[in-house]
């Protein structure tokens, strides 16, 4: 058993079945029940809120095109090595097709997801005069149970590497062994997280408090986790032996931490 799990890469394969000349990849497969798990909750939870299950499933729609756009934005201009290619030919981002074979498509950040998410939430706010910390409260709820099945779509998608270690559970990447990090970051930044704001779900003191809880609680547990992950091939080490995710992950704690005393003194 230990066995194949050390070689999980090489007995598994990223394709869970093809239809016809498009194959469909475990990623998507997690991808697409994450979503379905977000709006769950969002739904199950709506009242709690002030919201009705009609009013989520429409604003669903609006965050969800809000995240795939941010999220393969913010991938383009931060993490890529062809942002002067995709700045001048916007449309390639999304083009799932390359020379005439559908490959989908790879390259999606967190954070880029966020702002994406951020904006739609606030443009939707804005259209139908709602509290949009109130909204974010309902998605920091929402979304960390979902995000674990982002995370081990990443896993079954042999992406996101961990470093190289000489643990009993680690998993080889050719001849190396590296750590599983895709699942701690399923642990600690869906899991652990979810455990955080459903404790503070049951006393919310002011509008705003959950969604900054999340912040900083899903800062800390990416900071963290990126001690154990590779950092990208094409950025390294930023500064200070940290990677481009420790950075953006210590901006987003900063951020989180000044928004809630903000709301907390403005409440």
């Amino acid at each position: 058993m230990l066995e194949f799990w050390q070689h999980f890469y090489e007995n598994t394969n990223r394709v869970a079945f093809s239809i016809g000349m498009f194959k469909i990849h475990y990623y998507a497969l997690c991808y697409i029940a994450a979503l379905l798990i977000a709006l769950y909750i969002g739904q199950k939870n709506a009242h709690k809120f002030g919201f009705s299950k009609k009013e989520i499933e429409n604003y669903f729609i609006w965050i969800e095109i809000g995240i795939i756009l941010g999220a393969r934005i913010g991938y383009i201009l931060v993490y890529s090595d062809d942002r002067a290619y995709y700045l001048l030919n916007p449309w390639q981002m999304f083009n799932p097709f390359s020379n005439g074979e559908f490959i989908g498509i790879a390259g999606m950040s967190y954070h880029g997801a966020l702002f994406g998410a951020l904006i739609a939430t606030y443009l939707y706010a804005k259209k139908y005069k709602k509290n949009m910390f109130k909204i974010l409260d309902l998605v920091a709820l929402s979304v960390p149970l979902g995000y674990v099945f982002g995370r081990i779509g990443n896993f079954l998608n042999h992406e996101l590497f961990g470093r190289i270690t000489d643990v009993s559970w680690g998993v080889y990447v050719g001849n190396e062994l590296r750590h599983p990090s895709q699942l701690y970051e399923a642990f600690t930044e869906g899991i652990l997280t979810f455990l955080v704001i459903w404790y503070f779900s049951k006393n919310i003191k002011f509008n705003g408090q959950l969604i900054c809880i999340y912040g900083i609680t899903y800062s800390i547990a990416r900071f963290v986790c990126e001690f154990f992950r590779e950092p990208d091939f094409n950025l390294g080490f930023i500064a200070l032996n940290l990677s481009m995710g420790q950075i953006l992950s210590f901006i987003m704690f900063l951020i989180s931490i000044a928004l809630y005393f903000y709301l907390k003194k403005k409440n």
